[in-house]
């Protein structure tokens, strides 16, 4: 008899039918593909099971890089470097991927262990991130960087003029903490230089340090308005100059 998968971990739908629906590239042999839905919490309760897919995992995030890097260099030339690496790390970052494996219904297919399960695995960003990373690492593994751009081009669009839409609406404070953070350099800290004038009219002069370094300044009647100034400025450097905050 052939083994059968206990209720509490079983997927809803197998990896035959999610290729079928999203017509996937695995033909008939889905080893690739049933391996990249294959968290390691299901390996620890499958003796049977050869291989989870962090090693896939691995392999996606490095291809993604480059294939929305590119697709973003390519499809706003007049973008400045700067907000080239912003929409890039966007559209790479955790929550985005998430959000695309949730429009794929990839939770559906993926195989996790009774825990992650009943912990609402299905649904969790970090584990949806990373089975779409796996999946993208499957297509690259079985048919390359074509099979990658068919399978992620018609995602991209919509979530990058959403998230293009954000960058030039929200204030400059928070673009500039949501670009640090994306890229792991931290919360940006404002720090007083110099306040000059009588208590009914100050001036504020505003310095913005990232990773301990001075990356932007500016000035104003009040804090908020002179922070405000200075994360623009520390916007334009990295823009501009090409300054690398993590250094």
């Amino acid at each position: 008899m052939a083994f059968q998968e206990p209720l509490a971990g079983a997927s809803s739908e197998t990896p035959g039918q999610l290729s079928e629906r999203l017509k996937l590239p695995f033909g008939d042999d889905l080893r690739l593909l049933t391996r990249s839905l294959t968290h390691r919490s299901y390996v620890n309760e499958h003796q049977d099971v050869p291989a989870d897919n962090e090693r896939l995992e691995f392999l996606g995030d490095a291809v993604l890089d480059f294939v929305v890097g590119s697709w973003v260099y390519n499809h706003y030339p007049e973008m400045a470097e700067g907000e080239l690496t912003r929409m890039r790390s966007a559209l790479v970052r955790t929550e985005t991927l998430g959000e695309f494996a949730r429009q794929l219904n990839l939770g559906a297919a993926m195989r996790l262990g009774r825990g992650e399960v009943q912990g609402g695995g299905r649904d969790r960003d970090v584990l949806l991130c990373a089975t779409f990373e796996a999946l993208v690492g499957a297509l690259y593994q079985r048919k390359g960087l074509d099979a990658v751009k068919e399978f992620v081009m018609p995602l991209l669009e919509p979530m990058a003029e959403t998230i293009l839409t954000k960058m030039h609406t929200i204030d400059p404070k928070s673009r500039l903490q949501e670009f640090t953070q994306s890229l792991g350099w931290g919360i940006p800290r404002y720090v007083t230089a110099q306040a000059d004038g009588p208590e009914h009219a100050k001036i504020f002069e505003i310095e913005v340090h990232i990773n301990g370094k001075c990356m932007g300044s500016g000035s104003g009647p009040s804090k908020h308005i002179a922070q405000q100034a200075a994360a623009q400025h520390a916007l334009k450097n990295a823009e501009m100059l090409d300054i690398d905050f993590s250094e």
